[in-house]
């Protein structure tokens, strides 16, 4: 029996966003939007079309349903790669199946997650067998675990929500690309894995993270198997943190917490398959205490640093050079004994390839790359934290790989965020990633700014690199604070500044009485302050880094964003002062073509946590001077949304005054 689907031809897509389509039928609330239409218009011809395309969508605009109506009605197998958890599952549990069904597409659907969120039985087996755990806590969450594996299909780690995600058992009974015996596995038949990978194959619309994404891509540029499958379309959401995680996964790295894992593991297999090996345990367990040497040589104070720099300290020099000769000969001596079991076999190439990687960082020419036109460029750098380090060999550049992945891939690609342009151009953006030929469209937000919100820079604020910047921050705030009643998100561009924000904020709520929750990054993860946030209706919330994008608080729980500093990124990062110093060398004006439209998109994100809904009011304050004392900070608050501005406090509270009213029933 032939079924027919009740839907509008593939052609008429403006149907299905009409005020009576299946949209408006499934979901409640629905409105048609022209800036989603004309999106989902422009998207369909870039699939049908098999072209690149880079779209931009202003917050309301309604991007996801935007992509997802033409990517299902084309046909077709569909990958869609996000940037964050919380989408990925907004994607899977929510609006897919809601898609899928108004349209009445028998479509199947799955999630893929990395190796890492699924349990490995084998691990599992190994760890069952053990009485070295992290803690003893840990100890008690592997029953847990043995007595979960036993019930679950699919294996994912996420359902034992009563199990923090930082604890210490996971790696013990998650696997790695590293670790991994694949076919060789008791256990393969059983995978959780592997099933997931063989529905994943088997779906006609997988959902992914980007890191999962650009595991694939390695896996190719080494000439490896696929990870995910083929497909016709693929629509990266949140295509605005491709940069940087390609950078990541384009470069090598190396660190202290692998090469203990590595101690670790080899340490379980002798001792399971090797014990008569009492020499090679001796030389494994030099490791450990060669790894703390090469940290504390590094010095005091942690940070990122040039390769350069860290090798004319002595004491460094020489920590690196006694850990290379360490693994080099615990790989060489795993390898005799690597026939021993499957186990052995694989830590013992492990080890080799932690062993090159070491002696390549050491060994890296910048300069010598720098000339090889065929090779991208690499930058030594080190990351130093308080207790671990990584080595890294990051490309100068991802362009030229990532062209090379898309151009030789005969399918649409389909790259969207609400923050890819500056001030409405994509350059800077296309030039990152090597799409300089791509397609590009951008829809504004549909919000009405002017009335919604107000831009606001205090007046007498010194310079964000003095001293007594971030007291000046709280002091201007604190009326403000007072105007909105709280429900407010403090944003940073720092961690230190945050921690003395959150010290001088503690003294004056005691000393004005709020009880309003304060709430503070690092306390509890992300999604649990944002639910305190939201359920408070009156939390003040401080934040850095991972706060500034992907957090959605609509309603009137968020009426203040503050922002401490224009977001450009520190000066003295390696990895940021080679690509300014290259793009000197090559013509280019480092300040104007990269460091102020990295700061405009990154400003944009911050500023977009404020107006989420058509009906959200609020004030976005900025405190730093810069934003209309300097020539270019009239091209930063172009690239926000265009709210009325103001530099005085009577303004914002008459502001928060008319919200008030406005939220008064009748």
């Amino acid at each position: 029996m032939t079924t027919i689907l009740s839907v509008p031809p593939l052609s008429d897509i403006t149907a299905v966003f009409s005020e009576d389509g299946p949209l408006a039928q499934h979901l409640p609330g629905f409105r048609s939007r022209p800036g989603q239409q004309a999106m989902a218009h422009t998207i369909a011809e870039a699939i049908r079309e098999r072209r690149c395309l880079i779209a931009e969508a202003g917050t309301g605009t309604g991007k996801t349903f935007a992509y997802l109506v033409p990517a299902l009605m084309e046909g077709g197998k569909v990958i869609i790669s996000t940037g964050t958890k919380t989408l990925q599952d907004q994607l899977f549990e929510r609006d897919l199946p809601l898609v899928r069904d108004a349209l009445k597409l028998p479509l199947s659907v799955t999630l893929l997650k990395g190796r890492s969120n699924y349990l490995c039985l084998h691990r599992i087996a190994q760890a069952q067998h053990e009485d070295l755990f992290p803690s003893k806590q840990d100890a008690r969450h592997l029953k847990a675990i043995v007595s979960f594996a036993r019930t679950t299909t699919r294996g994912d780690r996420s359902e034992l929500a009563n199990i923090p995600d930082h604890a210490g058992i996971w790696p013990l009974v998650t696997s790695t690309r590293d670790n991994c015996l694949g076919t060789h596995c008791a256990y393969f038949d059983d995978c959780f894995v592997m099933k997931a990978r063989k529905e994943a194959l088997d779906a006609d619309v997988v959902v992914i993270n980007h890191h999962l994404f650009f595991a694939d891509a390695l896996l190719r540029e080494e000439g490896l198997n696929e990870l995910l499958p083929a497909c016709n379309t693929v629509i990266l959401d949140e295509a605005h943190q491709l940069p940087d995680i390609a950078t990541v996964f384009f470069g090598d790295r190396i660190g202290g917490a692998q090469l203990l894992e590595l101690a670790r593991d080899a340490e379980i297999a002798i001792r399971t398959n090797a014990n008569d090996l009492a020499e090679l345990l001796a030389r494994i367990d030099r490791l450990a205490p060669a790894i703390r040497q090469l940290r504390l040589a590094a010095g005091e104070f942690p940070g990122k640093f040039p390769a350069s720099r860290l090798l004319l300290l002595p004491a460094f020099a020489e920590a690196l050079q006694t850990l290379t000769k360490i693994l080099d000969e615990t790989a060489s001596d795993l390898g005799t004994v690597a026939e021993r079991s499957e186990d052995l076999g694989m830590i013992a190439a492990r080890a080799q390839t932690l062993s090159r990687a070491l002696q390549q960082w050491c060994e890296i020419d910048e300069t010598a790359d720098e000339e090889n036109e065929d090779k991208a460029p690499l930058v030594r750098w080190a990351d130093i934290s308080p207790r671990g380090w990584q080595l890294h060999a990051s490309p100068l550049s991802v362009a030229p790989i990532f062209r090379n992945f898309i151009e030789n891939s005969a399918r649409s690609w389909i790259l969207t965020s609400a923050t890819l342009s500056v001030a409405g151009q994509f350059t800077h953006y296309q030039h990152e990633l090597g799409l300089e030929s791509a397609q590009t469209a951008r829809w504004d937000s549909p919000f009405d700014y002017e009335h919604q919100a107000l831009l606001y820079v205090p007046t007498g604020l010194p310079l964000p690199n003095s001293k007594e910047h971030t007291d000046a921050v709280i002091d201007a705030a604190l009326p403000v604070l007072t105007a909105s009643r709280g429900r407010a998100f403090l944003l940073f561009t720092t961690y230190r500044a945050l921690q003395h924000a959150h010290q001088r904020l503690q003294t004056a709520f005691v000393e004005r009485a709020w009880d309003w929750p304060l709430l503070v990054q690092g306390e509890a993860s992300r999604s649990e302050l944002l639910e305190r946030f939201r359920m408070e209706k009156n939390a003040v919330l401080l934040g850095a880094a991972s706060f500034w994008e992907g957090v959605d608080v609509a309603g009137d729980a968020l009426s203040l964003v503050i922002i401490d500093k224009l977001p450009f990124a520190p000066p003295d990062d390696p990895l940021l002062a080679a690509r300014l110093e290259h793009l000197k060398k090559n013509g280019g004006e480092p300040f104007r073509d990269w460091q102020l439209p990295q700061a405009a998109i990154s400003l944009k994100q911050g500023a977009g946590r404020l107006i989420r809904t058509e009906t959200d009011y609020g004030v976005l304050m900025i405190t730093d001077p810069r934003l209309v004392e300097k020539a270019y900070g009239k091209r930063l608050w172009r690239s926000l949304p265009p709210m009325k501005r103001t530099r005085e406090l009577e303004e914002v509270v008459a502001f928060f005054e008319d919200e008030n009213q406005r939220a008064q029933p009748g």
